[in-house]
């Protein structure tokens, strides 16, 4: 048997599908708009830098961006032809691939993280209150919990 939706659950759904899409698509937009920089590559090029030496396997960076390989394969390419990253073969596996930030992609990553900041402080934190904001912390970790399987795959 179906459990249909309360009035309250119903309201709190519609606002949260709408809010995560308008917001999704105004952080798009500003980050294009500012940096000229498709949100996909903006994510590559934070995961690179946060990571050791930055480098990362192609297939890691598809699983943190939840896309799939041959996505991740043409992002790569894109970054490449703008000199921020390289790819560089796995030294212990021979099929694998490795995309190494580059320091021109340091460069431009670090020109447009502020403008991505001040968007997401824009159009989120800073319309939340503290606890609001512990809030969604909370409740977005349950639904990482619940969405995530175990061993990170999604």
């Amino acid at each position: 048997m179906t459990r249909w939706l309360n009035d309250d659950e119903q309201r709190a759904w519609r606002a949260f599908g709408l809010a995560s899409r308008l917001l999704t698509d105004r952080l798009e937009r500003d980050l294009l708009a500012g940096a000229g920089m498709p949100p996909t590559y903006y994510e590559l090029l934070v995961l690179l830098s946060e990571a050791p030496e930055r480098t990362m396997r192609m297939s890691e960076l598809a699983h943190w961006t939840n896309s799939k390989p041959s996505r991740i394969s043409h992002a790569v390419n894109k970054l490449e032809e703008k000199g921020w990253v390289r790819r560089e073969h796995c030294v212990d596996d021979r099929r694998g691939w490795l995309a190494v930030l580059t320091d021109d992609g340091l460069t431009a990553l670090a020109a447009t993280a502020p403008r991505h900041v001040a968007s997401v402080r824009e159009h989120l934190i800073d319309l939340l209150t503290p606890e609001q904001l512990r809030q969604l912390e909370d409740i977005s970790q349950v639904l990482l919990d619940h969405l995530i399987e175990p061993g990170g795959a999604q």
